[in-house]
């Protein structure tokens, strides 16, 4: 189910005196994140709207000024908070994806269809993410990188030209 609403941030801590906070970075960059217009905060099922009145990208953080929020106390109620952002209101590049929507999506094999597993997870940790795939053999990893990952379609999954072994233990 594609959610109109993405994790954009989350709020680690105060900063300064007037209300403003500091946001951890859970888009592709603090500059999209500092981008952005308007953020939302989720209120049991539906979600609140708050104008972002400046943000500004501090090392991989932001720190940022919400509407309604002007002192240290309010700012600190929101300690904790994920900040989520409307899906149109993130730039995302031609045939990009966002992770939200390829997790839980199937893993095939690019030629014969064969599907390792689900996408469970997708870690970001420098040069290229790293899929994580949970298969009959437990949680495989691979680089998602053109090599390996060689179309995703979103109604009907991730399809890979893997190494042998790198998703299935039968492959070795």
């Amino acid at each position: 189910m594609i959610s109109e609403y993405l994790e954009c941030g989350r709020v680690v801590s105060t900063h300064g005196c007037h209300g403003a906070v500091k946001v951890e970075n859970l888009c592709d960059t603090p500059a999209v994140l500092a981008s952005l217009g308007r953020v939302f905060i989720k209120k049991s099922a539906s979600y609140e709207e708050k104008k972002i009145i400046s943000a500004s990208v501090f090392k991989n953080a932001v720190i940022m000024e919400i509407e309604g929020v002007s002192d240290m106390d309010a700012a600190m109620l929101l300690r904790g908070k994920v900040l989520f952002a409307a899906r149109g209101d993130i730039p995302i590049e031609e045939g990009s994806h966002f992770i939200a929507d390829l997790i839980g999506l199937p893993v095939k094999d690019a030629e014969s269809g064969k599907v390792y597993g689900t996408l469970s997870d997708v870690i970001n940790r420098g040069a290229s993410d790293i899929y994580v795939v949970k298969t009959d053999d437990g949680e495989k990893m691979m680089p998602a990188v053109k090599e390996f990952v060689k179309n995703i379609d979103i109604a009907d999954g991730i399809f890979v030209t893997p190494i042998p072994g790198m998703l299935s233990d039968e492959d070795l």
